[in-house]
């Protein structure tokens, strides 16, 4: 699914464990047996609803566009939001809130203007 949404192809450096490199992060994703190394009951699927998993993206709209075969719970369609990010919001597989953004008002494009 994430390679899907960032086109970017997973490294696998373990079975139960993948990492996303991107030019600015690293979404790593670990399977429940890699939880269990952390602590028993660390983490669950789709347990916290309040963080969302936020990637700027050239342009929003057709980010939109090209995932709609795939993704099937769309939480807002695109849509400027007050602070002057384009912005689509929409669930993973496990249900975890996912927005991409595009900064498209002169003061949103200049407050990320330098950032990777």
């Amino acid at each position: 699914f994430y390679e899907k949404v960032m086109g970017v192809s997973a490294e696998r450096p373990a079975p139960v464990f993948a990492e996303i490199v991107g030019s600015s992060c690293t979404l790593a994703i670990g399977h429940s047996q890699t939880v269990q190394l952390f602590g028993a009951g660390s983490a669950v699927a789709a347990d916290n609803h309040t963080v969302i998993l936020e990637f700027r993206v050239d342009d929003v709209d057709a980010e939109y566009e090209r995932l709609k075969p795939f993704v099937t719970e769309w939480v807002k369609e695109p849509t400027t939001m007050p602070w002057g990010n384009r912005a689509v919001l929409f669930r993973d597989p496990d249900g975890n809130l996912i927005n991409l953004f595009t900064p498209v008002t002169e003061e949103a494009i200049k407050r990320f203007s330098g950032r990777s």
